[in-house]
Formats: C-alpha cells, structure tokens, sequence
C-alpha cells in the first residue's frame, strides 16, 4: 500500500549552515492492513519519512508511492493524518470539528453529522458532541483528533507521536482504544514513535531506523494479533521484543547523543 524505493532527503542548509542528510537509501513497504510502527533515535528523519508518504514534502532522491502511484501532493481522499498536537479548531465544538474534515470533502450536512456521531461513539466521546476544545483533557483532544481522521473513511492512515505529550497512564488507555479500532476497520497505519512499549502494543511489525541519515536497520514482527489487551504487555514474548529492541537501538541512540553534542559544540565555537 505505501512503497519507499532507495528514498533520501537533504534539507538545505541555511544562513551558511552545512545541508542536513535527514534519509538514506530507505527502502521499506507497508502492507494493505497492516500496522506499522517507525521506531528510532530522535532526529532519524521518522517524522520526515511520514511527511513523504503524505505527499506533504518530496523525496530528494528515489520514489514513495502509494497504491502503486507516485506521491506528488497530498491526497485526502485516501489518507488521513493524526499529528501530535491535536490541530482541532478551538471556536468549533468537538462534532463540529470532525466534520471540519468531510466538509472539504464535500459530504452533505446531514451525512456529515451522523458519520460524525458513528466516530466519537467510536472514541467514547458522544457525550461531550458539544464542548469545545479547551473544556477537553489532552487524551480527550487526541480521542477527537483520531475520530477526526477515522471519520474522513480513508484507506491509510497516518499517525505522528499522537500520544507524544500525554501521560503514560493515558497513552495506554489511547493505545488499547486504538487497537480495538486497527482490528474493526481494516486500515494501514503507518505510526511515528519513540516509545518501544508502544510500539509493541499496537503495531504488527516494527521497523527500526539507524541515527542520521535515517536508515532501515531492521524490521520485526510483533507476534500477537488484534485488539490486544494490557495483559499482553505483562506477556514473556513482549518483555523479550522490548530487550530486543533496547538493544538494537542502545548503540543508536548513543551515536545520535554524541551527534548532536559535536553538533552543539561547533554551533557555539
């Protein structure tokens, strides 16, 4: 469903900067129905290779298609995406920000106010249709912003740390919700995150990404199927694919520390 070919991204440098390799030579494929993570060091280029498959930037060398066609813009009538910071509109009540989205895609008003409701009945939030954003929770917003992307019915969706600036309590709950959904709805879900537990939890392969350039290390099954329950986090076979990937990432993360401490230290001569 979503295809990566030899993919490499330079940001040019500005104000007399170096350029930034952000992508190397990424080669990776997300299968039709699948649940995808993107694990690695911070500054890998994960949020970047998200970006490409959402048409919102280019590759500066190689391909990423989806459905088979190249990614030359965005196309919302296929995928959806949940960034980390909710983007809800503050002066529209929480139906009315779900339906923000079927609006653009033309949806008549009456359809855009039931599948509204099927999504936040979804989510558990049917009673608060007519709050507005800042009487929510942050576990609230990122409920609204997922019904908001599930709503628009496409085939992919995207999801960059939607639990990034949430407590951990909270990310588990949200974790399980969007288990329970992956396994009634049928998407490819293509996840950025930081987090190993997470990254388990929801995803049915994890691909790991070296420190920059990003690269595809490895990518590895998660042996369990959906919904999962908390129970699967206390199972033998989590514990061993979470000490698997600590240390496979150990020496990432180390190398990416020691990057941007030369990086720093050469900012400030």
């Amino acid at each position: 469903m979503i295809e990566f070919h030899e993919v490499g991204v330079v940001y040019p440098g500005e104000q007399g900067l170096d350029d930034v390799e952000a992508l190397r030579d990424v080669t990776l494929g997300v299968r039709q129905g699948e649940f995808l993570a993107l694990l690695g060091p911070s500054g890998c280029g994960k949020s970047t290779l998200l970006g490409l498959a959402a048409g919102l930037r280019r590759p500066t060398t190689g391909d990423v298609r989806v459905g088979g066609a190249t990614m030359a813009r965005p196309r919302p009538e296929t995928i959806a995406v949940v960034f980390q910071d909710y983007s809800l509109f503050p002066w529209r009540t929480v139906v009315g920000n779900i339906e923000a989205g079927l609006e653009f895609q033309g949806v008549a008003r009456g359809a855009r106010r039931e599948r509204a409701m099927r999504y936040l009945r979804m989510v558990g939030l049917d009673g608060f249709a007519a709050a507005v954003p800042r009487q929510l929770s942050g576990g609230m917003k990122q409920r609204v912003a997922i019904a908001r992307a599930l709503a628009l019915e496409t085939p992919i969706l995207l999801m960059d740390e939607p639990f990034g600036a949430l407590d951990e309590q909270t990310r588990m709950v949200l974790g399980e919700e969007v288990s329970q959904i992956f396994a009634r709805t049928d998407k490819t879900i293509l996840l950025v995150t930081h987090s190993l537990a997470e990254a388990i939890f929801l995803s049915d392969r994890i691909a790991v990404m070296s420190g920059r350039p990003g690269r595809i290390r490895e990518t590895i099954e998660v042996p369990a199927g959906h919904p999962r329950t908390p129970d699967f986090m206390t199972s033998a076979a989590f514990h061993e694919l979470r000490d698997y990937l600590f240390r496979l990432l150990h020496d990432e993360m180390r190398a990416s520390v020691l990057r941007q401490d030369r990086a720093l230290a050469r900012d400030r001569a």
